[in-house]
């Protein structure tokens, strides 16, 4: 009558109910489920681990962002009183360094298009010269089309010449 009761787990807890019948299925299941469950201390871990960095990472963005506008604040009348050089010097800047691109860029293409005319295969010239066998070949398919196309209605408007 004692071995007819039967013991179901507590919620939550890791212990298996001991039965006397090795193949009982409910017990079988119980071990199957106890070892297939998900081990969750690796990901609160992470979990923890993001929000620390996370929030030391907000602390120093603030500190920056702060230093950043007090330093503005504190040297707003230097910047303001020589402004008059800055502009100048700002403009000058820039105007050298988009002519020194333009140059730049300018020398690279003449030099590629050299290269790629003499017949040293510079690099990209393989697709060059897929594009123009493509652009060839379309051409000459719609001159086609189009050389049979007024033909026929060259005849469909003079039919006895």
């Amino acid at each position: 009558m004692a071995s007819d009761i039967q013991h179901r787990p507590v919620y939550g807890s890791t212990t298996v109910p001991r039965s006397t019948n090795i193949n009982n299925p409910v017990a079988s299941f119980l071990r199957q489920l106890q070892s297939k469950a998900p081990n969750h201390s690796g990901q609160l871990f992470g979990l923890l681990a993001f929000f620390i960095s996370g929030g030391i990472l907000l602390l120093l963005t603030g500190i920056t962002v702060t230093a950043f506008v007090l330093g503005f604040i504190a040297f707003l009348p230097i910047i303001i009183i020589s402004s008059p050089i800055w502009i100048p010097l700002f403009l000058l800047v820039t105007g050298f360094l988009s002519l020194a691109g333009m140059v730049f860029g300018t020398a690279a293409l003449i030099s590629w298009t050299y290269r790629y005319f003499k017949g040293m295969h510079p690099v990209g010239s393989d697709q060059v010269d897929y594009a123009r066998s493509r652009i060839f070949d379309t051409a000459a398919h719609v001159k086609d089309y189009a050389g049979g196309y007024f033909h026929g209605k060259q005849k469909d408007a003079a039919p006895g010449a």
